[in-house]
């Protein structure tokens, strides 16, 4: 199995901190529910006896301003997938912003481990190439729960293959350097994201299927979602 794809969780404890009110949304249209819901079962067992512990065990030894520095240095890797769908979706400041931050961080954060850019007032883009698709009219289509990959819709799903040819561990040689970064890279993610699961109430499917599904309009639509309550 590769730990890189151990993203069930991931996904659902960012949504839930950027979404806060997803617990009274409406359930969205989940179709293929039946299916979801088994293989959500399966990755909520793999992170339970094998990602969180790690990432429990890795918070429990490491230095807070180690995991600091390491956390923002794959954010700042983060950033050159923003600044392509920036490009992708014609916004230039955003693109531009994007661009001084990996900039700067690289050289005066010391590749990234101190984020110099945002204490400048310089805010991170988040965007993948699921957002870009969204922003030129290709709609979610159906929920999917993806084995491993955690919760998607059929236009995100292979999005995710678009966005891996923005991060280097692609164009890593060395399998053993690849491999160590994918790990750690996964374990910093989820470990940064262990106190938001007390959030997470009632049905944990259904919360997280509409945290993750508002979560998402919010993000292709930049914030600018109505309110139907």
């Amino acid at each position: 199995m590769r730990w890189s794809q151990c993203l069930a969780q991931l996904s659902v404890c960012a949504s839930v901190l950027l979404v806060p009110f997803a617990a009274q949304a409406a359930s969205e249209d989940d179709p293929w529910e039946s299916v979801n819901r088994p293989i959500f079962t399966f990755n909520d067992t793999v992170d339970t006896y094998a990602l969180k512990p790690l990432a429990q065990g890795y918070q429990f030894v490491t230095p807070q301003f180690v995991q600091d520095g390491v956390h923002n240095f794959f954010r700042n890797i983060g950033d050159v997938g923003n600044f392509a769908n920036d490009v992708l979706q014609l916004k230039p400041h955003a693109a531009g912003v994007d661009t001084a931050r990996l900039l700067l961080n690289t050289t005066f954060g010391v590749l990234g481990f101190i984020d110099v850019s945002t204490k400048m007032g310089l805010q991170r883009n988040d965007e993948d190439f699921g957002q870009t698709l969204g922003h030129w009219g290709v709609g979610s289509g159906p929920y999917v729960m993806l084995p491993l990959l955690g919760p998607s819709t059929l236009r995100d799903a292979p999005s995710k293959y678009v966005d891996s040819y923005t991060q280097p561990y692609r164009y890593m040689n060395d399998i053993g350097w690849r491999n160590s970064t994918f790990g750690l890279n996964i374990v910093d993610t989820r470990a940064s994201l262990l106190s938001s699961e007390k959030l997470i109430s009632g049905d944990k499917y259904t919360f997280i299927r509409n945290a993750y599904l508002q979560n998402r309009e919010f993000k292709v639509k930049d914030g600018k979602v109505v309110d139907d309550f």
